[in-house]
């Protein structure tokens, strides 16, 4: 079965490659999404977006709910400030992975919470550009058993 994943990517994340690539790495977020495209192979077709716009995200996850299996989320800074986000995510009832490229728990403390994390059914953080790998196979490890 291929399952509908929608693949979101918040504020400044269009700048990987170039922003801080000691903490965020060296691939961009074209790279990231080449990748991911490969690596779902048949079991799952990516919807990759990112948007700057805390209410064009909202907009994409609420749109989802008539469309996608799935939500992977990257929400960058939105995911420690954004109440909306949240609140979207608890609204549409997809199942949700947040994921970061860095190890947010060893970064500052405001780092630390996130308004997501209560809603996802996992997180994955600290792995790279291979964070969207992992989060995609507990994501499609989930709808596979949950549908089977």
């Amino acid at each position: 079965m291929t399952h509908r994943i929608l693949v979101l990517n918040g504020p400044n994340l269009n700048l990987l490659g170039s922003r801080e690539p000691d903490v965020y790495g060296a691939v961009t977020l074209e790279g990231i999404e080449s990748m991911l495209n490969e690596h779902a192979n048949a079991n799952a077709k990516i919807d990759f977006r990112q948007s700057n716009h805390e209410g064009e995200l909202v907009d994409w996850i609420q749109s989802a709910a008539s469309d996608q299996d799935g939500i992977l989320i990257n929400a960058g800074a939105y995911t420690h400030t954004s109440v909306a986000i949240h609140d979207a995510i608890k609204a549409v009832g997809l199942p949700v992975v947040e994921l970061h490229l860095s190890n947010v728990f060893a970064r500052e403390d405001f780092r630390h919470h996130s308004h997501i994390s209560a809603l996802a059914i996992g997180v994955v953080c600290g792995f790279g550009a291979a964070s969207y790998q992992l989060a995609l196979d507990g994501l499609i490890g989930h709808l596979s058993a949950n549908t089977a």
